[in-house]
């Protein structure tokens, strides 16, 4: 079933990029995703998303760094230890928060 679904969907890809209208639909397509990319509103919401993504990542990356860091191997420790100050040089860590800790 799961190869007939495959197939099926790949002679419509294939009729849709292969003919005249086809390709007239693409470029529509092509055009209003290009549209909306561009859109001012949307490349802040994105760059807001990446941002607010890197922040937390960077976080929890040291969370996890420091509550398990000592399970781990040397190998993998050290390099944890060589990002966390690669990333203090570039003052991309603005000091110790409390992400991540409880106040129990």
């Amino acid at each position: 079933m799961r190869y007939k679904l495959t197939f099926v969907a790949g002679l419509a890809l294939g009729y849709v990029f292969g003919t005249r209208a086809g390709r007239e639909r693409y470029e529509q397509l092509k055009k209003a995703a290009k549209g909306f990319s561009e859109n001012p509103a949307v490349r802040n919401a994105a760059e807001s998303a990446a941002q607010s993504g890197r922040q937390f990542a960077g976080k929890a990356a040291h969370v996890v760094g420091d509550r398990v860091g000592d399970r781990l191997p040397p190998s993998v420790t050290d390099r944890v230890h060589a990002l966390r100050e690669r990333g203090r040089s570039n003052g991309r860590v603005r000091g110790d928060d409390d992400w991540g800790t409880s106040n129990t």
